[in-house]
This record gives C-alpha cells, sequence and structure tokens, in this order.
C-alpha cells in the first residue's frame, strides 16, 4: 500500500488552510498514493478566540474531506477539528476518516488531554477547552486495520498496545507536536509506539509557527514495524510518501512474536 503525510502549517485563515490540504491531496494521490494522512487541527490553529464554530460530525468540515476522498477517489484521513462538545464550553478534537466513495467510515476522538501546571514556567489546561473522548478506535482502509490516534496520545502506550490488540497493522498519529518536546521525544516515541506493536505508524504533523506565540516540531514521517523511519519529510508544508510492505509487518511479527508472547 502506497501511503502519504501531509505536513502544513495551518494559520487563522480556515478557507487558505482547506485549500492548502486539497492541494496536498491532489499530490497525494497524484503520487500514488491510496491512503493520506492529513495533522492535527488541519482546519485551524491560532488563538481559541479566533476559533471557528465548532461542528458536528457530519458538518461542512466532513463535507469538504467526504468530496476530496470521492473525487480524488483516495483514502483520506482528515487530520482533526473542533466537534461540537458535550456542553458549551468545550469541544471535542476529533478525526475522520473517509473511504475512497466519501463515506464517512470512522470517527475518533482525543482520549488524552494535555493538562500542565509548572510554577514559574507554564499553565495549560486542554480540558478547560476540550472534553476528552472514550473510546479506542480500529477501522479498515482498503482491507488493512489501522488505529488511530491524536497528537498528546503518544505519550501512552497501553492506547497503542489496546489498538494492536484489536488487530491494527497502522498506527496513525496526526499531530501539532511542540518544538521544544518534539525535538527530543517525537521520533523517539514514533519509533517505540512501532516497535513495540510491530505495526506502521503514520505521522502527520503541522510545521513551523503558530499563533499565539506556538512553534510545531513538523518532521511527520513514516516508521516502519522494526522501528526504521522509512521516510521523513523536510522542514516546510509538503507530502511524503513510502510504500508499506505488509508481508514484512507479518515477517517482523513471526521472528520477533513480542504480541504473541505478550502475558499481560
Amino acid at each position: 500500500m502506497r501511503v502519504a503525510v501531509c505536513q502544513l502549517n495551518s494559520r487563522e485563515d480556515r478557507a487558505r488552510n482547506l485549500a492548502v490540504a486539497r492541494d496536498l491531496l491532489e499530490r497525494a494521490a497524484a503520487g500514488g498514493a491510496k491512503f493520506a494522512v492529513l495533522p492535527e487541527y488541519v482546519d485551524f490553529l491560532g488563538r481559541s478566540a479566533d476559533a471557528p464554530k465548532p461542528e458536528p460530525v457530519d458538518g461542512e468540515f466532513a463535507d469538504f474531506f467526504a468530496g476530496a476522498a470521492r473525487e480524488l477517489g483516495l483514502w483520506v484521513h482528515a487530520g482533526s477539528f473542533h466537534e461540537t462538545g458535550p456542553d458549551s464550553g468545550r469541544t471535542f478534537n476529533t478525526t475522520l476518516l473517509f473511504a475512497p466513495d466519501g463515506e464517512r467510515v470512522a470517527v475518533y476522538r482525543k482520549i488524552h488531554l494535555y493538562d500542565v501546571e509548572i510554577a514559574g514556567r507554564v499553565s495549560y489546561q486542554e480540558s478547560g477547552t476540550v472534553a476528552p473522548g472514550d473510546r479506542t478506535v480500529v477501522a479498515e482502509v482498503a482491507g488493512v486495520p489501522v488505529g488511530l490516534s491524536i497528537c498528546y496520545d503518544l505519550r501512552f502506550p497501553e492506547l497503542y498496545r489496546s489498538l494492536a490488540i484489536a488487530g491494527a497493522k497502522i498506527l496513525v498519529v496526526p499531530a501539532a507536536f511542540m518544538l521544544h518536546t518534539g525535538r527530543d521525544h517525537w521520533e523517539v516515541l514514533l519509533r517505540a509506539r512501532a516497535i513495540e506493536n510491530q505495526c506502521y505508524v503514520l505521522a502527520a504533523g503541522q510545521i513551523g509557527d503558530h499563533e499565539p506565540d506556538r512553534t510545531c516540531f513538523g518532521r511527520s514521517m513514516i516508521v516502519d514495524p522494526w522501528g526504521t523511519v522509512v521516510a521523513q519529510a523536510p522542514d516546510i508544508a509538503g507530502v511524503t510518501f513510502a510504500d508499506l510492505d505488509l508481508d514484512r509487518l507479518e515477517k517482523i511479527r513471526v521472528e520477533v512474536p513480542s504480541l504473541a508472547n505478550r502475558r499481560m
């Protein structure tokens, strides 16, 4: 399966962000990809006060990417967006997966929220504006089981183990990973999730500066089940391709049977 990870610098202009995302999907399809992955908050990354009105999973955001998938004949993982939440003060951080006929085949809501309080340094409570999801999701893409996650989820290995146990052979990580943590942790964590679960990992990130005073690390990449980075994006918006060898995945699982040998 040929796949593509799309790297963006989404800002405050939603229409522009969506236009860039569509262009990258067109480039992915033209490059022979069957499955393309976009980053977290693909349609808007900026000040909360300027964020677009949250939408349901069948709103304008979904219509846009369903149309792109259908017109391009492409499996599309639409990064994530602000979904209407459980109350007036919180949204869900939600990813949607579309089949080449435009059908929405999966919805995943980010489970782990970034809450941190370090005296004199940083105070951030994602849970103040975002509600957590409550279920894991594995969906089939062209017959291959794919486990869904979003950004901060990457730091919680038990989530990915549960996806692997549920049959996932590909793990998808759309993200807006911060520069100061990304340069030390991004690749290490992605390779660890690939190795311990013997899965391919497709990680699509935001790149560059965003309001308010935020810089994302980028370095979108595709990692094989051995933990080898088989493709990595340069530090610009663009599309990065790789061909997944699912026979190699099965061979790795036979020769190093850590999933089969687990006791918990």
